[in-house]
């Protein structure tokens, strides 16, 4: 099950001044950047290891400013189209047993998408096939920009012990 990790870096982008007649190179003006990425990782270390691994090569210097865990049920990264990522809230209905109450479990999920409608029609379908009823209650933008996922032929340089370990 994957463990996500939201990475938020910053770094200083040039701010491009058409109005000035002249410019003086010594004195360019810089806003702040902040951007936000949510990588699969096992712990704080390797999240922050891996997004110095993942960022482009073309950001300026940067710095990671905060790494914190994200709970998901489920991440849904649709091909077809959607640069905004949505964090969506379902609720699934299920009864009690013993007391024969309803009960509802809250359940985040991110998914990309066009715009919020569609968003939640990705989700709705998705859930589709879900024992439980459920019910989305929100979908919100977020201000993640990418995902990265774990992937098995990254080179992690996992062997078994006994091919590291020489049979002397």
């Amino acid at each position: 099950m994957p463990k996500w990790f939201l990475g938020k870096i910053r770094y200083q982008q040039p701010i491009d001044d058409a109005n000035v007649g002249t410019r003086n190179d010594q004195f360019i003006r810089q806003q702040s950047v902040t951007e936000h990425y949510l990588i699969d990782a096992v712990s704080y270390t390797e999240a922050e290891k891996r997004l110095y691994e993942v960022v482009p090569a073309n950001t300026p210097d940067f710095e990671v400013t905060g790494i914190s865990r994200m709970k998901l049920a489920d991440v849904f990264n649709h091909e077809e189209g959607g640069e905004t990522w949505y964090k969506v809230k379902a609720m699934f209905i299920t009864e009690d047993e013993r007391t024969g109450k309803q009960k509802k479990s809250p359940s985040v999920m991110l998914v990309n998408g066009e715009n919020p409608k569609q968003a939640y029609e990705r989700v709705e379908l998705s859930l589709k096939t879900a024992l439980d009823p459920f019910e989305i209650t929100d979908v919100n933008t977020t201000k993640i920009l990418e995902i990265f996922p774990y992937d098995a032929e990254e080179g992690r340089n996992l062997r078994p012990l006994s091919e590291a370990v020489g049979s002397d």
